[in-house]
């Protein structure tokens, strides 16, 4: 006898092992197997590219490879902050390109399991939530769970789909 998945089986949440960064006062998470690597922020390497989108800082050149900067602050429409020795670069490889984004810090890496994670709260048409993948919970500590990859494929953006590898 088979049977049949629902749709709610299949959006059945898993545990998540996740990167956490800050941004502002937020903690934000993000799958841990998009990352490469994380490097200190230094202005004096990026390259300013002229007409992009704002949230674009510049291109870096990684061992032969040329990395495009986001600013996630910048993105997620935050004051601006002063970049200090906190700031890094979290390098992303996305879909077989590597992309790079500017967050205020690291500050753990850590498995979610599927009974600390809720799904995004509906805060109506007035907030954009399609970037989110839910909400993660650690005793008091709230943690918001980004989808990195629609993210940088965003409008603004557009940094997956619209480069040819």
């Amino acid at each position: 006898m088979t049977t049949l998945a629902t749709q709610s089986d299949q959006d059945e949440v898993r545990d998540q092992e996740c990167l956490l960064f800050i941004l502002g006062d937020q903690e934000y998470g993000i799958n841990i197997l998009c990352v490469q690597e994380i490097r200190g922020y230094d202005t004096q390497n990026i390259t300013q590219i002229a007409n992009v989108s704002p949230v674009i800082k510049g291109i870096i050149n990684l061992r032969g490879v040329i990395v495009p900067i986001i600013d996630l602050r910048m993105k997620f429409n935050l004051a601006k902050v002063e970049y200090t020795e906190q700031t890094v670069v979290v390098i992303l490889n996305i879909q077989s390109r590597v992309i790079g984004v500017v967050v205020d810090g690291v500050s753990d890496v850590l498995i979610l399991k599927a009974s600390q994670i809720r799904a995004t709260p509906e805060l109506g048409s007035a907030i954009s939530t399609e970037y989110l993948t839910g909400i993660g919970t650690i005793d008091e500590r709230m943690l918001i769970l980004v989808d990195i990859e629609k993210l940088l494929d965003s409008e603004d953006i557009g940094l997956i789909e619209s480069v040819e590898v």
